[in-house]
């Protein structure tokens, strides 16, 4: 009764209901100006969780930065050639200046530290000051970088044609900032090189700007879709208007509270105007049913009252189901996922109001003479439509078993495919094949040792630990252990200094090349290196009171397995080589793979949750187990099918696939509710007067092309997502699109199969 009473209230005074709806949206509104954006990853972890407490505390006793940037440049005819080099020291002395670098801790050429021996005593010095102009400058230079297993894939390429020059910036600095800076200074350069800009930096603050810019832009464009898709099918540029106004609504007032809650908009939260619109969708189904009513009375508010007698209680629950699905990620550990899940869920439930006030409000402003012409074409026996979805249904309901046993042989197929799901997360991979980030990524990792970046951490609880040759060769046969996993290209740590310094100590003499056999000579090795290098040389690789040595592992992918990879050769090596020596993972490839992780179980964890919930809310809704679990099998065989096909086609299942569980969940689901409650309503009103397939065809018929009113109407503005820049835009837009469809077609021809085979069970007692 007090449904109907709000219904009424609106339709009595439409007027003051559009004036709230509008004074609510603008109060939300107001909050807007404060809007902050958070693009880190770290920042979707709380300050207090494992990883950044430890990545921090590494980060503080090593001396390192949290991001670096890598520079390649590479010359097909080698970079050692005078212009080149002067290039190289220009472009090195301009990067320096970019605010936000960390000027000092800057290495290439001109400011990396040789190790060499003049005049019997050790040398530490840069590798190059001045760039060489004559041969034997040029020779000697080779010779250095060639001759020093330091400089090889670190700085150098084995080939000598590209080189890299290390870029670490300042806490708080923006990647993509920095990135568009050296950009900049590269183009000022002419010459034969080629130039890469690359790392975990660029990749993550230009994704984080591109996709707030394309939220900007594809949101607009597919609300435009959807008004251009809606006019097609209900003619009516008022009605077109009055379908997109609860989508507005809800996107400010969702937006509007996460920014008033003083939360930052991540890059998960950017997301939720894309979520929201194809939620707002579900309204349709009131003006599909209002069309219907009103060409069979011809009486306005008679049509609208009937309209939401009939489909306000399938209206409740799909938007409880599809807010519970997204509440659910509020169970998560990651604040941002929370807010996401809130931010959802909130607008879902406002849609849920709007649908009982602001709806049947609208619906008493259009006239009655333009109703009449525009549904002059919604009857079920001239409808071209109408037609086709009752032939659809009639396949389920005349051929039960075929059709059952062809949806079970596709369920059998997907489980195999779901079986081959590899999950993992690649945020480099989230550009385009063709993208310049990617391609940069892709020349550095095949010229040098890797873009992506870990470490590993070997600590013992006595001082000068470090300092003992048994725990050395401990660490240089790790470095050999790790090198041997393919896409590991570089490892490097305090051992290698130590037998650099050794070497040339004794005239290069190969058989030095080995770590010294005692305390004393490594103490005294490292004395004098520190007495003449950069101090940031030996802070980054050991530290003082050399408890801890820090392992540099550059990997040649951001692949979230890679370092999985890492962490499982590490702990085999401990395993095998017993020690005092405890090893611990660190570095921002070690960070990515937690939150990653952390990020995508809690929306595996949420989904699964929301799956139980589910069910309990459609026994709640039907009050009847049997038609609660013929309801669900749309939702699972659709869920099975996608993520079937996701498997088949060998694409990651990552953070935004994650994201898309929880909509799947909510839409799909959303259909067989609407479609189970009219049927179920229509033979209580038919009172056994109607065969169970007409009852079934009315049912395709009239709710039926509310549903696909609502497919079609999501997947059209969605579509556009196909094309965007960003491969996880292309993934919702596929995604939401076969969803969507793919739910529609399974309610209307799958529902009747199951219902016409199974009508003993559950037409028993009805």
């Amino acid at each position: 009764m007090g449904k109907k009473s709000l219904v009424v209230l609106s339709v009595e005074y439409p007027k003051t209901v559009v004036f709230l709806a509008v004074l609510l949206s603008m109060l939300f509104l107001t909050q807007f100006p404060k809007m902050t954006t958070d693009t880190n990853p770290k920042n979707m972890l709380p300050a207090t969780s494992a990883v950044r407490v430890g990545n921090d505390g590494v980060e503080k006793t090593f001396g390192l930065y949290e991001d670096m940037i890598v520079l390649g440049v590479t010359h097909d005819q080698g970079v050692v050639n005078p212009g080149t080099l002067a290039r190289i020291k220009r472009i090195t002395e301009a990067i320096v200046r970019i605010p936000g670098v960390a000027a000092r801790d800057v290495a290439s050429f001109t400011t990396i530290d040789n190790v060499t021996m003049e005049e019997g005593a050790l040398r530490v010095a840069p590798l190059m000051t001045e760039a060489p102009e004559q041969e034997a400058g040029l020779a000697k230079l080779r010779q250095a970088l060639t001759e020093n297993p330091l400089f090889i894939n670190r700085i150098i390429s084995p080939d000598g044609k590209t080189t890299a020059i290390y870029i670490p910036l300042e806490k708080g600095a923006s990647g993509k900032e920095v990135a568009d800076n050296i950009r900049q200074i590269v183009s000022r350069e002419a010459g034969e090189e080629r130039y890469a800009v690359a790392g975990d930096p660029v990749a993550r603050d230009t994704f984080g700007a591109e996709m707030f810019k394309l939220m900007g832009m594809f949101a607009p464009m597919a609300g435009m879709i959807m008004f251009a898709v809606a006019f097609f099918m209900f003619k009516s540029l008022f009605l077109s208007m009055a379908i997109m106004a609860p989508a507005m609504i809800i996107i400010i007032c969702s937006m509007g509270l996460i920014i008033g809650l003083g939360y930052p908009v991540h890059i998960m939260s950017s997301m939720s105007p894309v979520f929201l619109m194809a939620i707002a969708t579900d309204s349709i189904h009131i003006f599909n049913e209002f069309y219907f009513r009103f060409h069979e009375s011809g009486e306005r508010k008679a049509a609208i009252l009937d309209t939401m007698r009939a489909v306000g209680k399938p209206l409740i629950y799909t938007d409880i189901t599809t807010a519970v699905g997204f509440a659910s990620l509020m169970l998560a550990n990651i604040i941002p996922v929370k807010v996401f899940g809130f931010g959802v869920a909130f607008g879902t439930m406002l849609l849920l109001l709007l649908s009982f006030t602001l709806v049947p409000a609208l619906l008493t402003f259009i006239p009655v003479d333009k109703i009449r012409r525009v549904t002059a074409s919604e009857d079920l026996g001239t409808s071209k439509t109408a037609s086709l979805l009752m032939g659809l249904s009639r396949i389920g309901s005349c051929r039960p078993r075929v059709t059952l046993l062809l949806g079970g042989f596709l369920v059998l197929v997907a489980v195999l495919g779901v079986s081959r799901i590899h999950v993992n997360n690649n945020l480099v991979e989230w550009f385009k094949t063709g993208s310049e980030i990617r391609m940069a990524d892709r020349v550095l990792n095949q010229a040098l040792g890797g873009t992506s970046l870990a470490y590993v951490v070997a600590g013992a609880k006595e001082d000068d630990f470090m300092k003992n040759p048994e725990a050395l060769r401990y660490i240089e046969g790790l470095q050999r252990h790790l090198e041997t996993l393919p896409l590991v290209g570089k490892t490097f740590s305090v051992v290698d200094y130590v037998k650099r310094i050794n070497l040339v100590l004794h005239d290069n003499d190969p058989k030095f090349d080995v770590v010294p056999g005692t305390r004393e000579e490594i103490g005294q090795y490292l004395f004098l290196f520190a007495m003449s290098a950069k101090p940031s040389d030996l802070d980054n690789v050991v530290d003082f009171p050399f408890r801890q040595a820090n392992i540099w592992v550059q990997m040649k992918t951001w692949d979230a397995q890679a370092m999985r990879q890492v962490m499982a050769a590490m702990d085999e090596y401990a395993k095998g080589h017993p020690m005092p020596i405890e090893l611990k993972p660190a570095g921002i490839a070690y960070f990515n793979l937690v939150w990653n992780d952390e990020v995508l179980w809690d929306m595996v964890k949420g989904f699964l949750a929301a799956l139980v919930i589910v069910f309990v809310i459609l026994m709640v809704n039907f009050r009847s187990f049997k038609w609660a679990l013929i309801s669900y099998v749309p939702l699972l065989f659709t869920i099975l099918l996608l993520y079937g096909v996701i498997g088949f086609t060998g694409k990651d299942f990552d953070m935004p696939i994650s994201v898309l569980s929880c909509l799947s969940l909510g839409m799909a689901v959303d259909f067989a509710i609407h479609f189970v409650g009219r049927f179920r309503l229509r033979r209580a009103e038919a009172a056994g007067g109607e065969s169970l397939a007409d009852s079934l065809a009315w049912t395709a018929a009239r709710p039926g092309k509310g549903i696909m009113r609502n497919a079609l109407l999501f997947a059209g503005a969605f579509s556009v997502m196909l094309f965007a820049p960003l491969t996880p835009y292309i993934t919702v837009g596929a995604f939401i699109v076969s969803m969507m469809l793919l739910s529609a077609l399974m309610t209307i021809i799958y529902l009747p199969a199951l219902i016409t085979l199974m009508q003993g069970w559950l037409l028993k007692g009805e």
